[in-house]
């Protein structure tokens, strides 16, 4: 067999180099080696570059963020600092980081390495980034905000409503602002993870009922349909005064979904498109049947033995066995739910009837279904959407009434397929 004198480790080893470290460090760097340290570079280049970094089991991001978690949390400061200005600015543009994705890794590092090691990469990172001309305005620490919830709100109108607001990660202005109210017993966490997903380019608002989680209640037991689209809509309006927004995209389930039928009903102008998801138009041949779950509500005095028959119709019996855990939390949820909040919310569901009027909503519209939901049948959402002037319906395989967290992903692209075709 004839010799090759191609080193294919070593040219492999020297394409991986430049790729994250770019042409010119290297192209600068390689005239260094020496008598003394030529084995060394050798050795680095086929042992590191190729073998390790050449590895396609993870991607060069992937391997740029171990890097530097390793380099800080070990104090390699050269190291970190060679790797925090390639990740940065040099090498290949797909696989380099954003500032926001070396700070997350950074607080991961303060969490597992300490936090002067954290410390340390920090303001290494902030001299880099205005070396590369990033701009840093001065932020106070009291009003930073967790990233996976957002700024905590309350309107300024009563009842007072609890909502959250997620800025857009990764634009300097929202592709939209997207409001999402949640299910009858449920509250705004319901959409921490779709809202964090479409934060990336979208300001997500999330709130709560009246009567759930941090909303208030106004006495009285009577509540309908109208009188919580009004509570959207002034919420949207407070938006609107602050952000400069004008309308905005309202995401419903279940109950949400029937105040987004409610309010593109009597507010039209303040919505660009709607997403009804897990809802019905009503159907007061079922009004009996919410009386009666209503008198056992109140008879009883809690919402303990509601809250673990509805488990049953929220989740698919699979889900239900695969993800336990996750079910007990949403049936904690729901026990806890302040009762005469729920009860309030329980007749404005009884009362709703939207059917004869869907055709008068002008919003764009996306319907979605679970295949398996037995609270809200796949012919309703057919009805529904048929009944909306150009409304698209989409059902999703394997998900009971909250799709949002039986399948995640199939909700979520559902959702951001329609909002890309909107704009």
């Amino acid at each position: 067999m004839p010799h090759d004198p191609y080193d294919h480790d070593i040219e492999r080893g020297m394409r991986n180099r430049r790729q994250i470290l770019g042409d010119a460090w290297v192209d600068a760097s390689v005239p260094n080696a020496n008598a003394f340290n030529a084995d060394f570079q050798n050795f680095i280049t086929r042992y590191a570059w190729h073998e390790i970094w050449g590895r396609p089991g993870l991607d060069p991001k992937t391997r740029r963020v171990i890097v530097l978690a390793v380099t800080s949390a070990l104090g390699r400061w050269d190291e970190f600092t060679l790797h925090t200005r390639a990740s940065l600015g040099m090498g290949d543009p797909a696989t380099r980081l954003s500032p926001e994705e070396v700070k997350e890794v950074l607080m991961q590092v303060a969490i597992y390495a300490g936090v002067p090691a954290a410390n340390t990469a920090m303001a290494t990172t902030v001299k880099l980034l205005r070396e590369l001309g990033h701009e840093l305005p001065p932020r106070s620490a009291a009003d930073t905000v967790h990233p996976g919830v957002g700024a905590q709100r309350r309107t300024a109108g009563r009842p007072a409503l609890h909502y959250t607001v997620r800025e857009a990660r990764d634009v300097d202005t929202p592709r939209h602002t997207v409001v999402m109210a949640h299910a009858l017993g449920a509250d705004s966490s319901l959409w921490d993870g779709l809202a964090n997903r479409l934060a990336s380019d979208c300001r997500v608002v999330c709130y709560d009922h009246r009567g759930h989680g941090g909303s208030e209640l106004p006495a009285g037991p009577s509540l309908s349909m109208a009188a919580l689209a009004d509570d959207a809509s002034r919420l949207i309006e407070e938006l609107q005064a602050e952000f400069g927004c004008g309308p905005v995209v309202f995401v419903g389930l279940s109950l949400g979904g029937m105040v987004g039928q409610e309010l593109a009903l009597r507010r039209p102008e303040l919505l660009k498109g709607l997403v009804l998801a897990h809802t019905s138009a009503g159907d007061p041949a079922q009004a009996a049947s919410w009386a009666e779950r209503a008198a056992a509500i109140e008879a009883a005095g809690t919402l303990d033995a509601t809250a673990e028959a509805a488990m049953q119709r929220w989740f698919t019996p699979g889900f239900r066995e695969r993800n336990p855990a996750t079910v007990a939390r949403w049936q904690r949820r729901l026990a806890r739910t302040d009762c005469s909040g729920y009860l309030a919310a329980l007749r404005a569901v009884a009362g709703h009837d939207s059917l004869a009027r869907l055709p008068q909503i002008a919003a764009p519209t996306l319907v979605i279904a679970g295949a398996e939901d037995p609270s809200m049948s796949v012919a309703g959402h057919q009805a529904l959407a048929a009944a909306i002037p150009g409304a698209q319906l989409q059902v999703l395989a394997d998900a009971a009434h909250l799709g949002v967290i039986e399948q995640p992903q199939a909700f979520a692209q559902a959702v951001q397929g329609w909002l890309d075709a909107l704009g």
